[in-house]
């Protein structure tokens, strides 16, 4: 898919009333990718649903680097997941991967090779060598595990020197990022024995730690949780296949040695679905998300809530859920369970009464992008009144106006910003295309409210 350099967003003329569905959960895409790898010995995985983007793209052609057999079927958003039986858990003993700018990449695959026996190095661009990885290189060592820091900086690159992941006890750090949690449960199910992971307060993001867990005893792992801060993994040998059979499998694909096929069904993605309900929010109109529930394993559909305090309505079906939006009102939340939407709530309190303040954020420095300096510089520019603070931001609306956007090469930013033009005249978002990072459909799906 080809973007422009820059991209003006036409306001709306009347409130939208449609149904969207987003592409799958990159979220849920990326864990899934995981976990079918690890049970992928003597079993295939067929991923239904799965979001084809930057990030799950990266996450894939690192996985055939290291050995996995990796089939994507993307007109049916379809991936299917194997390796030869006799293969060790991580085929391949060494490997150099890209992981571009994939946080989640990066942090799954740092624990996930530790299961191997080799050297592996992962790097990815210049904004990933700026993003710390440190708390997770020490929970690897703490379970044995050689890990480091290439340039002793406490960013990628990072080498695991690996000889599979022993036994034992690793005490996390929850304050930075949660994918350092979920990325050492992962790996942790394919362990030489029992590994408890201790996760001192704060805990940034929990919902996505939740998840992780949910995930893992879908495919059939063993674990015990003794409270949200400790948990242990069973590991090795205590594995049982509950994925059901149900995709067929495609006839260019060889399937080796016969082996069962498992189906694994991926959730639309909930953060990507909160810019359309924050577009009906904006502009008092009504967006229906079909495949999305309040049972849903992603945290992001929380996000409802705060939408239902600022005065809209919300209808939740069995398999849909739908926002009415109405007039808004400014509020006082903290958002640490459901951060990805800091910069979609942002865009709406442009629009409401009174002031809105986000608290207990300041983790989403260290993304794509310091995201709490970015969103308010950008809402500066087009004439909010924001006050930043060290985890999070007071937006005060104000007369707004166009003006060119800066994205700082990240998706959240231009898709939150992308909201504010459907309703002000001049909006022009530069580097469109760095939604491609998770949602490269964005631009066509909001054209889809007119």
């Amino acid at each position: 898919m080809s973007f422009p350099d820059a991209l003006a967003i036409q306001p709306l003329v009347k409130p939208p009333k449609a149904t969207i569905q987003p592409p799958g959960s990159k979220s849920i895409t990326n864990r899934a990718l995981v976990l079918a790898a690890l049970t992928a010995r003597g079993h295939a995985c067929a991923l239904q649903g799965a979001s084809r983007c930057e990030d799950t793209e990266v996450m894939i052609d690192c996985l055939r680097a290291l050995g996995f057999r990796v089939l994507t079927e993307w007109p049916e958003c379809l991936v299917f997941v194997s390796s030869d039986p006799e293969a060790p858990t991580i085929p391949a003993s060494a490997a150099d991967l890209d992981v571009a700018g994939s946080g989640t990449t990066m942090r799954f695959l740092t624990a996930m090779v530790a299961l191997g026996h080799g050297r592996y190095r992962l790097d990815g661009n210049v904004r990933m060598r700026e993003r710390p990885v440190e708390h997770l290189l020490e929970g690897l060592r703490q379970l044995g595990v050689k890990a480091y820091s290439e340039n002793g900086n406490r960013c990628p690159p990072v080498v695991v020197e690996a000889d599979g992941l022993r036994e034992g006890t690793a005490r996390l750090n929850g304050k930075i990022s949660s994918q350092y949690v979920s990325a050492i449960l992962m790996a942790a199910t394919r362990a030489e024995g029992r590994v408890r992971v201790q996760v001192e307060a704060p805990r940034v993001s929990e919902p996505y730690v939740r998840m992780t867990l949910r995930m893992i005893k879908q495919f059939g792992f063993a674990v015990r949780e003794e409270g949200p801060d400790d948990i242990e993994i069973f590991g090795r040998g205590e594995y049982r296949p509950i994925l059901k059979k149900a995709a067929p499998f495609p006839e260019k694909y060889v399937r080796p040695h016969h082996i069962p096929l498992r189906d694994y069904q991926i959730e639309p993605d909930a953060s990507s679905a909160s810019y359309f309900w924050a577009a009906a929010a904006i502009l008092e109109g009504k967006v229906t998300v079909p495949n999305l529930n309040q049972k849903s394993l992603q945290g992001d559909v929380q996000f409802l809530d705060v939408l239902e305090d600022m005065g809209c309505e919300v209808s939740y079906g069995s398999d849909a859920i739908t926002l009415c939006g109405g007039p808004l009102r400014g509020i006082d939340v903290a958002m640490n369970d459901i951060s990805d939407t800091v910069m979609t709530l942002a865009a709406v309190a442009c629009f409401a009464l009174g002031p809105t303040t986000i608290r207990n954020v300041e983790h989403v420095r260290h993304k794509e992008s310091d995201r709490l300096a970015a969103v308010a510089a950008e809402l500066r520019r087009i004439g909010a009144t924001v006050d930043e603070f060290a985890d999070g931001l007071t937006i005060t609306p104000g007369p707004l106006h166009g003006a060119e956007i800066e994205t700082y090469n990240d998706h959240r930013i231009a898709m939150a910003m992308a909201l504010v033009g459907l309703k002000v005249p001049g909006i022009v978002i530069k580097n469109p295309g760095c939604v491609a990072k998770t949602y490269p459909g964005f631009f066509e799906d909001l054209e889809k409210l007119r």
